[in-house]
């Protein structure tokens, strides 16, 4: 297998239409699985995936195709090309059509060697669950790491380069019926706070010893920091701007335009990306393989810098790639591959104190849209739904299917707690980088009880 960086150089030297973008994808990829208390499975991969878009250019109009592949024999690199051509000589007008960037010379770190994953990366993961196999408690699991390096290169001269490491602990604990779910990111699984989690899980399947059965309705409801990720990461993947400024989405204003500027809560919560919060790196350049109303391949190699989603509590900012900034009138703005809210203090441990009865949630699941021009969603509660009585958790309840919108949410919020790097539990497989905090909703809707477990 010939290195990524000649990939990259053989295709745009077999090009023949007006403009190439080239990205490899390197992946190394390891897993370890537990079940029942005992270790059951690992193993390690490593595949490489190459996508040519060809731009042709037709006077005013731009076409583009774009095709993949995971071969890595040399000779496919010109098949490769060449059936990206014919896709972009057959296919209808680009939409989000924009100039090219344009560079010079190669990053520093162009040459550099590929970082690897392996096994070995569990070391410590795999020593601490050894402690907990040997208690009462049932473990199951799934550890995770995958290191991709992406190479980024255009006819124009741009040439980019990014590793992102992606690494996720998710356990489930069982006893007696009842089950609990903690799970953590982590890029290098480097101090993975394992032992935590197993405490935290045995407490929580403590407080399932009682049981309480619970009708549907409206409860005072603490969502912790997983719940809010699953929702406002939803949010986020929401707020493209073209979609709003044609009143096709719960960001379009009555009357037309968007509800940028509006203020949801008095609560000081900002929702923003950054492709530098620390912890949370990610590529802090557009490489698309494909387009979307977020994201254009035209802006292959354009910067990513923070933006402020929601600032103190109002809609600041909506999703526009270069074409439809410059449609609409308004600033570009890109999404990073992260998620943040912050602006709020309370300890959880408080605001369970300050609970005269309600619920305290630990993760959702199975979330879908009910209605798109509200963001109402509908899914499930998951693992664990508990009682607070007086300041203090009494018991398990049962599952709910809820329905509740993030603008809603955001909108009915009454306190916020300190923000935590979390994982999101629904949205875990695409979005593992999200920092958020407690929230306090007065009047949860859950729609209907579950009978799921």
């Amino acid at each position: 297998m010939i290195p990524a960086q000649q990939v990259v150089e053989l295709a745009l030297q077999a090009a023949t239409v007006d403009e190439t973008i080239v990205i490899v994808t390197d992946r190394a990829e390891a897993s370890l699985r537990w079940a029942g208390n005992s270790m059951t499975t690992n193993g390690v991969s490593t595949t490489r995936s190459t996508t040519v878009i060809s731009i042709v250019r037709k006077g005013d109009t731009s076409h583009t195709g774009a095709v993949r592949s995971s071969d890595v024999n040399p000779a496919a690199i010109g098949v490769l090309v060449a059936a990206a051509e014919h896709a972009a000589h057959a296919a209808p007008e680009a939409r989000d059509s924009a100039p090219l960037l344009t560079g010079s010379g190669t990053p520093g770190d162009w040459n550099e060697s590929i970082p690897e994953t392996g096994a070995e990366v569990f070391a410590d993961v795999a020593e601490s669950l050894s402690g907990g196999f040997g208690r009462t408690d049932r473990l199951y699991g799934y550890a995770h790491h995958v290191v991709e390096t992406t190479f980024l290169a255009t006819s124009t001269g741009i040439r980019r380069r990014f590793t992102q490491p992606t690494g996720t602990v998710e356990i489930n604990a069982k006893r007696d019926g009842a089950s609990a779910w903690a799970g953590i990111s982590t890029p290098w699984f480097t101090e993975v706070p394992t032992d935590t989690l197993l405490d935290d899980l045995a407490m929580r399947l403590g407080w399932a010893d009682r049981t309480v059965e619970l009708p549907a309705g409206r409860y005072e409801t603490l969502m912790p920091p997983s719940a809010v990720a699953d929702m406002m990461i939803y949010l986020g993947w929401s707020m493209d701007g073209r979609g709003a400024e044609e009143g096709r989405s719960a960001l379009s204003a009555p009357g037309g335009g968007t509800r940028v500027g509006e203020k949801l809560t008095q609560l000081p919560l900002t929702m923003y990306c950054d492709p530098f919060a620390p912890g949370l790196e990610c590529a802090p350049f557009v490489a698309a393989t494909s387009g979307s109303e977020t994201i254009s391949v035209f802006d292959n190699g354009l910067d990513i810098g923070r933006v402020d989603w929601i600032r103190d509590g109002a809609i600041n900012a909506l999703a526009y790639p270069r074409a439809a900034a410059a449609e609409f009138g308004t600033s570009v703005a890109v999404p990073a591959d992260n998620l943040l809210m912050t602006g709020g203090s309370a300890d959880l441990a408080d605001m369970v104190a300050a609970t005269e009865r309600g619920l305290l949630l630990t993760t959702l699941w199975y979330i879908r849209t009910v209605d798109p021009t509200t963001l109402l969603l509908t899914g499930l509660t998951r693992d664990g739904v508990y009682l607070i009585e007086d300041g203090e958790v009494t018991g398990a309840v049962n599952n709910f299917r809820f329905n509740e919108s993030p603008l809603d949410l955001l909108r009915r919020a009454t306190e916020a707690g300190v923000p935590e790097q979390t994982l999101p539990r629904e949205w875990g497989d695409w979005a593992t980088r999200a920092v958020m905090p407690t929230l306090r909703i007065p009047d949860f809707h859950m729609s209907s009880v579950s009978q799921a477990q």
